[in-house]
């Protein structure tokens, strides 16, 4: 059964009642919230994803609610629990549905020992992964998404998963966060991309969540062999320029943007290594999504770029 064959009343009833779990990619989550933003969230957004029953094994419990006492009446706040535990300062109501992503994130990148967990968005080709690393700021998010809504696959926004037994890269397929300026780009660039309501005034700005197309959920438990590991910068009004990157740069800087790269150990190196060694790699700058495309298509076709 998928999320979105609940009824509105009834995906509410059993998220307030912590009863909805939901699997993205390997992982499964039960989740329980009492605030409406967060129902409207998942409704709009995790439609195509399948639903587990209450026997189902989940790796993740949260619990993203209303807090107590006066707050819940003056300046109303939301707090995240993982099993039970805080593990964020509370954030206004309004910040709900960003809070659970944010959670969702945090859980898999302290949770996770069984991939080489990178921030990076990842997407892909004809069975082929390139995987953008990227600081916040550098644009990875806005070229993620129109990658997506241009023919490449959604593996994930703001994780690689590179699988330690076979080096494979397996998908998170969840939304895709943008913010700010990188908003209207994208409903420019996708009018018919489907993003959650606006969320103004976090740490981060203002933050949409854009729905992954059906499709790629549908194929989320197929993975893809890397291919390229692209580090992406945008610079207003550049030409589109890719350039070849040294392999050993590229892995001092992918190891600075693990999440459990030194928790691993030995085979943490031997599965980055191994990772930089199947890729090519290159910086990418770019200042138009158009040109930035055409780039990421000759790469796919083989074709110098």
């Amino acid at each position: 059964m998928r999320i979105g064959e609940l009824p509105a009343d009834a995906l509410k009833r059993e998220l307030a009642a912590g009863r909805l779990a939901v699997r993205t990619g390997p992982f499964g989550f039960r989740l329980r919230c009492d605030a409406d933003r967060v129902a409207r969230g998942i409704a709009l957004l995790y439609g195509d994803y399948p639903r587990l029953g209450d026997d189902d094994f989940c790796d993740f419990t949260l619990d993203v609610g209303r807090v107590r006492g006066l707050r819940r009446w003056i300046r109303p706040q939301v707090r995240a629990l993982y099993d039970g535990e805080p593990n964020f300062e509370p954030l206004p109501l309004g910040h709900a549905f960003p809070l659970l992503e944010w959670t969702l994130n945090w859980c898999i990148s302290t949770h996770t020992f069984e991939y080489l967990t990178l921030h990076a968005a990842v997407v892909e080709r004809g069975g082929r992964a390139a995987i953008l690393p990227a600081p916040p700021g550098s644009g990875k998010s806005t070229l993620c998404a129109a990658l997506v809504h241009r023919g490449w696959r959604l593996l994930s926004d703001e994780m690689a998963l590179v699988a330690l037994a076979d080096g494979r890269v397996w998908p998170l397929a969840r939304p895709v966060s943008l913010k700010n300026a990188s908003i209207d780009v994208i409903r420019r660039f996708a009018p018919d991309a489907v993003m959650s309501e606006p969320t103004h005034d976090t740490s981060k700005g203002t933050v949409v969540h854009m729905k992954v197309p059906t499709e790629h959920v549908l194929r989320m438990d197929e993975a893809a062999a890397p291919a390229w590991i692209v580090f992406p910068r945008y610079v207003a009004g550049a030409p589109a320029q890719l350039t070849e990157r040294s392999k050993a740069d590229a892995m001092i800087e992918l190891g600075q943007n693990s999440f459990n790269y030194g928790v691993l150990g030995r085979a943490g190196f031997d599965a980055l290594a191994d990772l930089v060694t199947a890729c090519e790699c290159a910086d990418f700058s770019y200042g138009h999504l158009d040109d930035a495309i055409a780039v990421f298509d000759r790469l796919a076709a083989g074709a110098p770029s």
